[in-house]
C-alpha cells in the first residue's frame, strides 16, 4: 500500500532545472530530486563536470541532461533558457536557482566589471529564469521555485560587498515571486546556507584551517556544512510536502545565523 506521507515527497513526472547543478550544493540537491523521480536539467559552465555528473546520476537511475552556459552572459542565458525549456519536451515544473559567483572585495576595491559580473549571475539570471519558467508552471497549476541565498542575505561580514547586495535581493525576489505566483499553485522559497565545504571553498579551508574552524565554532552544531546537508530541504521545498510554504527563508546552517 502506498504511504501517503512518502508520496508527498515523490517527484515522478516532474522536470527540474538546477543551475550550478554539477558541483557542490547544486549537485547534491539535484541528485536528491532525481532520486525522488524528477527528470533533471543541469546548467553549468563546464562541460566536463556536467558530463561526469550526468553519467554518475545515470548509474543511479536518474535521468539528467546537461546545458552548458554561463548564465552571467545574457546571450548564453537566453540560449540556456531555450534549451532547458525543450530538454524534455516541455517547460520545467521545478526551478532551483543555485548558480552564483562570489567576488569578495571591500566596497572601495570593487571594479565596474566586478559589480556587473556579480549582479548578472547572482540576481539578473535568477530573475530571467523565474520570468521564463513561472508562467508555464502557473498555467499548469503547480510549480516550485527554490532560490539560494547566503548568510549575506541578512547580515554583512567577510567583505559582503556587491555579493551581499545581490544575495539580499534574492530574498526580495523570492517574496515578489511568491506574492504573484502562489495563487496559481507555484511556491517560491529561499535557502540560506551556512559555511559549507565545497570544491569552491576547499582551497580556502586547506590554506586557512583556523578560518574554517572559527566558522565551525560559530555554528551551534559545531561543524561546517557539507553539500548533502541540503538534500532534505530541497526535496521538501520542491515537492507537494511544502504546499503550504511560500515566500519563506530557511536557514540550513547548523544554527550559524541564530548566534
Amino acid at each position: 500500500m502506498t504511504n501517503p506521507i512518502e508520496s508527498l515527497f515523490r517527484l515522478d513526472q516532474k522536470i527540474a532545472v538546477i543551475t550550478g547543478g554539477s558541483t557542490g550544493i547544486g549537485r547534491s540537491m539535484a541528485r536528491a530530486l532525481g532520486l525522488q523521480g524528477a527528470k533533471l536539467v543541469l546548467v553549468a559552465r563546464t562541460r566536463t563536470a556536467l558530463d561526469e555528473t550526468v553519467a554518475a546520476f545515470a548509474s543511479e537511475g536518474i535521468e539528467a541532461k546537461a546545458v552548458v552556459a554561463d548564465l552571467g552572459i545574457e546571450a548564453e542565458r537566453k540560449r540556456a533558457i531555450a534549451e532547458c525549456g525543450s530538454a524534455f519536451g516541455r517547460a520545467p515544473d521545478i526551478l532551483v536557482n543555485n548558480a552564483a559567483n562570489n567576488i569578495r572585495k571591500p566596497m572601495p576595491e570593487l571594479t565596474e566589471d566586478d559589480i556587473r559580473a556579480t549582479l548578472a549571475l547572482n540576481i539578473e539570471a535568477p530573475i530571467a529564469l523565474v520570468r521564463a519558467f513561472a508562467p508555464a508552471m502557473a498555467e499548469r497549476g503547480w510549480g516550485r521555485i527554490l532560490n539560494m541565498g547566503s548568510q549575506q542575505t541578512h547580515r554583512a561580514f567577510n567583505n559582503s560587498g556587491i555579493y551581499g547586495v545581490a544575495k539580499g535581493a534574492i530574498a526580495s525576489l523570492t517574496r515578489s515571486t511568491a506574492e504573484h505566483y502562489t495563487k496559481f499553485g507555484v511556491t517560491c522559497n529561499t535557502i540560506l546556507p551556512g559555511f559549507v565545504v565545497t570544491q569552491l571553498t576547499e582551497k580556502l579551508v586547506a590554506a586557512n584551517p583556523e578560518f574554517a574552524a572559527a566558522h565551525a565554532a560559530r555554528s551551534m552544531i559545531g561543524r561546517n556544512g557539507v553539500p548533502d546537508d541540503f538534500c532534505g530541504a530541497a526535496v521538501f521545498l520542491c515537492s507537494d510536502a511544502s504546499a503550504y510554504v511560500t515566500g519563506a527563508t530557511f536557514c540550513i546552517d547548523g544554527g550559524y545565523g541564530a548566534k
